[in-house]
């Protein structure tokens, strides 16, 4: 961690974090100093400042366990730092993460806009870090405090140099090399582990000290449309094309029971077709999205009227995004926003999609009568009930990989799905699966993420390390085009082993992709976790199907377990 330099005798937005955190203080002057100046460079620290935050919070509260790949987003993203941090802090971090990168590592200028949105949501951020680890109640910031841009450095002056992306990088990489070696230096003292012990008994004591304190500052002050825009393009969206923000519609309704009313939609997603894929209705910060469903359907319904297409429905407050296919879904969040490729495929399986109630299901791949069950479960879950998750509860050498295979290439043939995710715990089960796709659908080509090229292939299998790491790369900015994996990339996850553990370590694979998403598992239903069961919106104790162990040894399928003494030799 690079050392603080001596406090600035002037004014700043982060002093409270001068006495408790001098190291975090120093970075956050340094955000401010820029931010006016080189909005590239504020970007830059404003990224170091929240990783100090993130790194102190892991060495003080104890609590805190690294995630198994050591980053920023999977730091912010493991399920005990969702426990300690609340959502709308860990949103203003990643908000923070994302400006940051995209600034730093992005082509295009950066507006001080953009550093001052940061830096506010940086403010923020500190104020809460402040508020439930100070060590002395006078260290707590008063809670009326407000993010001041008044009191930022030196404007920007004729002639002032910015830094380059190439020079923010390389300052970037720098800055990241003298932070490793002096980290490394310092677990090498011999009372190292002795430190952190005693900070983490002195940070437990003041927690319980401040948890008895109301928060009462208002987090919600920053505004909306500039996470918007990020998330947008992020997705690949250019806000700044025609008709995208403030689109006028004509045919809104009236008190008086007519369609002459006018309005502006907040943003318009355009087909190439030019027909609207989707609309967008933006809420302040400090609202509930819903607050722009009804509002967000009514534009749909002008749009639908003018153009013969009705777009599918966004409502977002910039933190949370929320997505509603009215036609045939409730609403349902999601972490960002579709593609126009991803959005063309929701509104075409409108029309395209064929029932599954009398589809047929592919013969020679799993003819037995429970796996046709299970399959004809599946099909009724997604159509005739709209629901978007399944479990499979089959018992070990009953054909699960079979069944799951027949099931996908049957979605495949209605026009259900296009891209399929294969997820399992283990490479050996990733190459089993992978070899039945290839032989059982003839010209499938699957492909294993990080091993395999992907290129033309609709059937990727990975374990859940490898996809964490895609989904973090593609968050991170370092996979764009074909190999980024946005939430709509894929139609279908299908999850093999889902029990517990999976369910712990990486549910937030299956809260990033928008999909269908089916569990596999041999495990009974009735020792299935209850969060399993939470994981695919099903009640406990009621998979969407189960063949278990005893049914298949009933029927001949499978023979009952033997014990074996083996004897051990001493």
């Amino acid at each position: 961690m690079v050392q603080a330099d001596k406090a600035p005798q002037r004014p700043s937005n982060f002093a409270f974090l001068a006495a408790q955190w001098p190291n975090i203080f120093a970075e956050a002057l340094r955000a401010e100093d820029y931010a006016l100046l080189d909005p590239r460079g504020s970007l830059l620290y404003c990224r170091r400042t929240l990783e100090q935050v993130v790194d102190w919070l892991y060495q003080a509260d104890a609590s805190l366990r690294m995630p198994l790949k050591d980053d920023l987003n999977n730091r912010l993203t493991t399920a005990d730092f969702q426990v300690v941090v609340p959502s709308m802090v860990r949103d203003k971090m990643h908000v923070i993460r994302k400006l940051s990168n995209n600034g730093v590592h992005g082509n295009q200028p950066v507006s001080t806009q953009i550093s001052l949105f940061a830096l506010a949501e940086l403010f923020h951020t500190a104020i809460w870090l402040a508020t439930f680890y100070a060590k002395d109640p006078s260290l707590r910031p008063v809670p009326t405090s407000k993010f001041n841009p008044q009191v930022l450095g030196p404007k920007p002056a004729t002639g002032v140099v910015r830094l380059s992306k190439a020079e923010a990088e390389k300052l970037a990489a720098d800055l990241e090399a003298k932070d490793n070696a002096l980290k490394a230096a310092a677990e090498k003292e011999s009372d190292y582990e002795a430190r952190i012990r005693a900070l983490q008994e002195e940070i437990e004591a003041a927690k319980k000290a401040n948890a008895k304190i109301p928060d009462e500052h208002d987090y919600t002050e920053v505004g909306t449309r500039v996470y918007i825009d990020l998330y947008l393009t992020e997705a690949g969206w250019n806000v700044e094309d025609p008709h995208v923000r403030e689109f006028p519609v004509h045919t809104m309704p009236t008190l008086a029971g007519t369609l002459a009313g006018s309005g502006f939609v907040d943003y318009v997603l355009w087909g190439v077709d030019g027909k609207p894929l989707a609309v967008l209705e933006a809420k302040r910060s400090s609202n509930d999205p819903h607050m722009g469903k009804q509002q967000a359907k009514l534009y749909a319904d002008c749009l639908e009227r003018a153009y013969g297409q009705r777009p599918v429905i966004y409502y977002s407050n910039g933190y949370r995004h929320w997505l509603w296919e009215d036609t045939r879904y409730p609403e349902r969040e999601v972490l960002g926003f579709h593609s126009r490729d991803e959005l063309q495929l929701l509104v075409d399986r409108r029309s395209q999609r064929k029932p599954l109630a009398k589809a047929a299901i592919p013969a020679g791949l799993a003819d037995r009568p429970y796996q046709h069950k299970a399959i004809r479960a599946v099909a009724e879950a997604f159509d005739t009930e709209a629901r978007r998750r399944a479990l499979l509860v089959m018992a070990t050498g009953t054909g699960k990989t079979r069944t799951i295979v027949a099931l996908t290439k049957m979605l495949s043939e209605n026009r259900w799905i296009k891209r399929v995710l294969f997820l399992a715990d283990r490479n050996a089960l990733v190459t089993q699966a992978a070899r039945a796709f290839k032989n059982l659908i003839p010209g499938s080509s699957p492909a294993r993420l990080g091993t395999d090229d992907a290129a033309g292939s609709r059937i990727h299998l990975a374990t859940y390390p490898t996809m964490m790491n895609i989904i973090n790369a593609s968050s991170e900015g370092t996979l764009i085009g074909a190999e980024r994996r946005g939430v709509g990339y894929y139609d279908l996850v299908i999850v093999d082993e889902a029990h517990r553990s999976v369910y712990q370590k990486y549910r937030h694979i299956f809260a990033y992709f928008d999909s269908l998403l089916i569990g596999l598992t041999a495990t009974p239903h009735s020792e299935v976790d209850r969060n399993t069961y939470a994981l695919f919106d099903i009640e406990n104790n009621n998979p969407t199907n189960a063949y278990e162990l005893s049914e298949a040894v009933a029927e001949g399928y499978l023979v009952p377990p033997r014990v074996i003494d083996v004897p051990v030799g001493l």
